[in-house]
């Protein structure tokens, strides 16, 4: 670095990195991407009513680097794109599920199936309401003009858009659905 700090990324050694900072809050990490003039990722799927304050305070704290002159926002958002707003419900159905065994310390994989897992009990549910609340669930048009006004809310640069499902065509689905929504180009599968 100019402060003549060794920095090392695995794999990425060598590589031309782009660094970035990403965080849920106002605290350290906002300030800190501020401070450094480095892009700032604002977790709202972790933590939605911090996101605001933490995108505020990053651009406070902002001072141009030879990084950018300006600052850049990126916000997290976890959506779920169906053909219809039931089947978009369906399939994010057992995300509930899947945060909970996550929290209990059983880990993220398998996500369940949407088609064999009961309902979360109401113990379940409240611990994990938190999360529920934050996710964009519906068909294309839905769940894009809700992110525009997450965008527009938050003044981001850009949106990191994670789907999480049961089945990988039904995320890979969940994506197209929402890039054909917005208009972007169809991308060949590598």
């Amino acid at each position: 670095t100019e402060d003549g700090i060794d920095l090392h990324a695995s794999p990425g050694e060598g590589a031309d990195v782009e660094l970035w900072v990403f965080g849920s809050s106002a605290g350290p990490s906002a300030e800190l991407a501020g401070r450094l003039g480095l892009p700032f990722g604002a977790n709202y799927h972790v933590s939605p009513a911090t996101t605001i304050d933490a995108v505020e305070a990053y651009r406070a704290a902002f001072r141009p680097s030879r990084v950018l002159r300006e600052p850049y926002v990126v916000v997290s958002a976890d959506a779920v794109v169906a053909e219809d707003d039931a089947a978009a419900r369906e399939l994010a159905s057992t995300f509930g599920h899947w945060t909970h065994s996550i929290r209990s310390g059983h880990g993220a994989i398998p996500y369940p199936d949407p088609r064999r897992t009961p309902p979360l009990g109401e113990a379940e549910r409240a611990a994990v309401e938190d999360r529920l609340i934050t996710q964009f669930v519906g068909a294309p048009a839905t769940v894009a003009d809700r992110l525009d006004s997450l965008r527009k809310v938050t003044a981001a640069d850009e949106l990191v858009v994670t789907s999480v499902t049961h089945d990988h065509v039904d995320r890979l689905r969940s994506y197209e659905l929402l890039a054909r929504e917005w208009g972007l180009p169809r991308l060949l599968a590598a």
